[in-house]
């Protein structure tokens, strides 16, 4: 069997299935009310992608990235590792440090526990592929990842139809001695299938997985992950395991950079948002009304809150990394205001949030209900108030131009796919000089998408 020729494909693949397996994402066509933001038309968001300016690796040095800047109307170019040139010294940065995990998992249909072959032919038989999308038992990604001996998760399976009955068995090493890991398919949920995992009782899923799975590239990256990817398709800064998919923004970050951004006065703040696999779903042909957002978790620690509180109430900008960080931030806002139009329906569970990914649009008529200050204030008294150590819950925000933001006032991150939810973020926070940024990047030998070159993009003034 040719590893280099996986038969699932992250963004579609397999099922066509790309995060989207909640109830809230079956209903994200329908809504109470019309916004004009369902009526964009997807095809105004292409432009031509060369596969030769896709970047296969990553360069050598991580801040040798190139850097495209967009201020106050003018473009200039330069280098990742000058970033700090290019912010105001009392910026605020705000990260994503979810840790990515190895969640395609490949195993060959009647291999023995012993030796990987069949036990009928001495050969591995049919290979099936299984991507872990999101845990189901236990449902906390934490508790997931930490669980020893059992795991239950949401998964995607390429050549499905080879998996008819029967486990599924893999052996691997870690710490120096040779493990077995079982997979037996449960039900179909949607178009994905729960699957559990059985495992030596003193090892963890995300041990398990570090140790027999493979890192989850990007499906524009058409190669087989190799030994560098472990490293390189991490941030410096990854914490928390939970993503199939980098937040790419922060791969340019080395920790000299962030020394030297903290030396220069640049704050630095984390959260989490674990990005999930239909981040690299594409918006079809048409109005994107009719396009489900994928629905991931997020985390916003107490502290963040009250970095975020104090930059906003200074005057300070506040910059995410990625539109992870982005999609986050501006989240975070929809639930402190849901906290103010409905303080006493509030539980004591901070993790009970969702938003939908219309609700900016359909709800609060794509205006800010409350000022920015108001709500962070809010969700500091909640946070006060539950004992909370975090802001959490599920976002299906989806940020298309015309959207109000509420903290963001820049944007680190790098080059999109077009048609994408993403390039309609960027489109959202510089307008539509969108276009002439990316001819200027095509132009000028930027590198392009997930281990390409890097942007700092600032919104025209008012």
């Amino acid at each position: 069997m040719d590893d280099s020729k996986p038969n699932l494909s992250v963004g579609g693949g397999v099922s066509g299935l790309a995060g989207g397996t909640r109830e809230a994402d079956a209903g994200a066509g329908a809504g109470a009310a019309d916004c004009p933001q369902r009526h964009i038309d997807i095809a105004d968001y292409r432009y031509p992608l060369p596969e030769g300016r896709i970047a296969l690796y990553p360069l050598a040095e991580r801040d040798a990235s190139k850097l495209l800047v967009y201020k106050a109307g003018e473009v200039c170019e330069s280098r990742f590792a000058r970033l700090g040139e290019f912010l105001p010294p009392e910026t605020l940065l705000v990260m994503n440090d979810t840790k990515v995990v190895h969640a395609r998992l490949v195993f060959y249909k009647g291999a023995s526990e012993a030796s990987g072959a069949s036990e009928a032919s001495g050969r591995p038989g049919a290979r099936i592929e299984i991507f872990c999308l999101e845990p189901l038992r236990p449902a906390d990604i934490a508790q997931a990842f930490a669980a020893r001996g059992e795991a239950e998760f949401l998964c995607l399976i390429g050549n499905n139809k080879k998996w008819k009955t029967g486990d599924l068995c893999m052996t691997f090493e870690t710490a120096g001695r040779r493990e077995v890991l079982r997979a037996t398919r449960l039900r179909a949920q949607g178009d994905a299938f729960a699957v559990r995992f059985a495992y030596a009782g003193d090892l963890s899923f995300s041990e398990v997985l570090e140790a027999s799975g493979k890192v989850p590239l990007p499906p524009y990256i058409r190669r087989q992950a190799e030994a560098a990817d472990a490293g390189r398709y991490q941030t410096v800064f990854a914490r928390h395991d939970g993503s199939v998919a980098a937040p790419t923004a922060g791969l340019h970050f080395t920790e000299n950079l962030l020394a030297e951004l903290a030396r220069k006065g640049v704050a630095q703040t984390r959260l989490t948002l674990h990005v999930g696999a239909g981040t690299f779903k594409p918006v079809k042909d048409g109005e994107i009304g009719t396009h489900a957002m994928h629905r991931e978790y997020v985390s916003v620690p107490a502290r963040t809150v009250a970095a975020l509180r104090a930059a906003v109430e200074a005057g300070r900008p506040v910059v995410p990394v990625g539109t992870t960080s982005m999609r986050s931030l501006e989240s975070l806002y929809w639930w402190g205001a849901s906290l103010l139009d409905a303080p006493a329906a509030e539980t004591a569970c901070a993790a009970s949030f969702e938003l939908a990914q219309w609700t900016p649009y359909e709800t609060y008529g794509g205006r800010l209900p409350y000022p920015p200050l108001q709500v962070l204030t809010a969700l500091t008294e909640y946070l006060q108030r539950t004992g909370a150590e975090a802001v959490g819950g599920y976002t299906a925000l989806m940020i298309a131009p015309g959207y109000p933001f509420a903290f963001c006032r820049g944007l680190v991150t790098n080059f999109h796919q077009p048609q994408s939810t993403l390039l309609l973020l960027v489109a959202a926070l510089v307008g539509d000089c969108w276009r002439s940024l990316y001819d200027y990047a095509l132009s000028h030998d930027f590198r392009f998408l997930s281990y390409g070159d890097g942007c700092l993009f600032w919104p025209p003034r008012p």
